[in-house]
């Protein structure tokens, strides 16, 4: 068994049949930590001998016939963001250098209950306000596939510790695609839920107690290798806690069983005035042919009559205003209610929109970001697409844009480009619809390639 790269559900039903102990398990993944964190810097801070002290006592509550959870003895790591008692949370940001939490996040004390040993934390650009992760605490987190370019950003050092077996599972944040973007740059799956389905209490360090501003757009998802993965993490955290109270009590189903002959894909190897890599749109075009030789019903998006570069704005004015709200001192002068609330209005026209084009398929097959893994760079920095100069703000705006909307939406590996980098697809469902998105990209991944081992791992 390479226990480094087995799925989370694969080492849970080893340990609970004792094949091995929770202790074997956390020492594969230290190892595999210890191996190749210099090359990447995914893992930041690490608490070994506290994850051996779990580990042990996973495996005695075994011995003993105590009931076990899904997530029995599993080792895993988190984004230094989610806030844990005993261990600090940093957000890669010097005031926060020593911060340590009073108590653990929702997300977090579920995936305990659960069973897993939390291992350590991963890096993330600086409190999470970019899609390269590096900041002055700890440094930049490199690709696996090429250390010259980035994991992406801000749950870089998560996918990059999944790519490369140095945790089971990731728990990311999500706000302007930083979840589904280094997933697809890194070769691995993430899921961003609906908005309002896991909780956001804690998914940020709060040192000085301000009341939590941000309430729209951002999410808690998961990170993984493989999608069975990715559903068992989701049914852990999603739903209620009596900690968030924006969360909606909306019954968060299982994964359904799909069969590809009857689903209906819409596809869009881009989106009005958006760049996006020749290789990339090629890899949408090609994926949806696939599933159209397979059987399903394919048909290219005839999408909503959006101004996307205007909801893109409109995001980001909302989350000026979320954060101006935020600042321990108010601005000299603050955005009038009514502005706020005629930005409500604005982005409900847009959810409205999607939720209608949604009723005409199971998911819309559509890029992750505007190009692959690019080289490390100066925040805004011209990225490079196809030769051509494109504005470094525009890279996560296919993801953006589902932010804005609150859709659920999965990042998916879709084999290489030329370079030889992962090549990330996106699947988006109606709000809700998590369990049957999951169901969907489940049926389509024999046609997708699934993970593959980045190079020397």
């Amino acid at each position: 068994m390479d226990i480094g790269f087995s799925s989370t559900t694969e080492l849970a039903a080893a340990i609970a049949h004792r094949r091995i102990s929770a202790v074997e398990a956390l020492d594969a993944h230290l190892a595999q930590i210890d191996r190749h964190n210099e090359t990447v810097n995914a893992v930041v801070l690490l608490d070994q001998e506290g994850a051996r002290e779990r580990a042990r006592q996973a495996d005695a509550a075994l011995a003993r016939g105590e009931p076990l959870g899904p997530l029995h003895g599993v080792p895993f790591t988190l984004k230094d963001a989610h806030e844990t008692a005993g261990m600090k949370t940093t957000v890669g940001f010097p005031p926060f250098a020593d911060y340590v939490a009073k108590q653990d996040s929702p997300v977090v004390a579920r995936l305990k209950t659960a069973g897993g040993v939390l291992v350590g934390k991963t890096n993330v650009a600086t409190m999470l306000g970019d899609w390269q992760s590096d900041n002055p605490l700890f440094g930049r987190t490199a690709n696996p596939w090429d250390p010259s370019r980035t994991a992406g950003g801000s749950s870089g050092g998560a996918a990059a510790a999944v790519a490369t077996g140095m945790t089971s599972f990731e728990v990311g944040t999500d706000m302007q695609n930083s979840i589904r973007l280094p997933a697809a740059f890194c070769g691995v799956y993430g899921l961003k839920p609906t908005e309002h389905r896991v909780s956001l209490a804690g998914a940020f360090p709060d040192p000085s107690g301000i009341p939590r501003s941000v309430r729209l757009m951002s999410c808690v998802g998961p990170i993984a290798r493989n999608i069975e993965d990715l559903a068992l993490i989701y049914q852990i955290i999603a739903g209620p806690d009596g900690a968030d109270t924006d969360l909606a009590p909306v019954p968060v189903d299982p994964m359904p069983k799909l069969e590809l002959k009857s689903l209906r894909i819409a596809f869009a190897g881009t989106f009005p005035g958006f760049p996006v890599a020749a290789e990339i749109g090629a890899a949408v075009e090609r994926l949806a042919a696939r599933l159209a030789s397979a059987g399903a019903h394919v048909e290219e998006a005839k999408l909503p009559k959006l101004d996307l570069h205007d909801d893109l704005a409109e995001g980001g004015k909302l989350i000026g205003m979320m954060l101006e709200a935020a600042q321990p001192e108010p601005p000299e002068q603050p955005a009038p209610v009514s502005r706020w609330f005629a930005a409500l209005a604005r982005r409900d026209r847009s959810i409205f929109a999607w939720e209608q084009f949604l009723e005409s398929c199971d998911a819309l097959l559509c890029p992750v970001a505007m190009t692959t893994a690019f080289p490390h760079c100066k925040p805004g920095s011209a990225l490079k697409v196809d030769g051509k100069d494109e504005s470094y703000w525009m890279l996560p705006a296919y993801g953006a844009v589902f932010n804005y909307s609150g859709h659920p939406a999965l990042a998916i590996p879709c084999g290489q480009d030329s370079n030889g980098l992962p090549l990330g697809l996106q699947l988006v469902g109606k709000r809700w619809s998590e369990a049957r998105l999951l169901g969907v990209a489940t049926a389509m991944a024999p046609l997708t390639g699934g993970f593959r081992r980045p190079p020397g791992y």
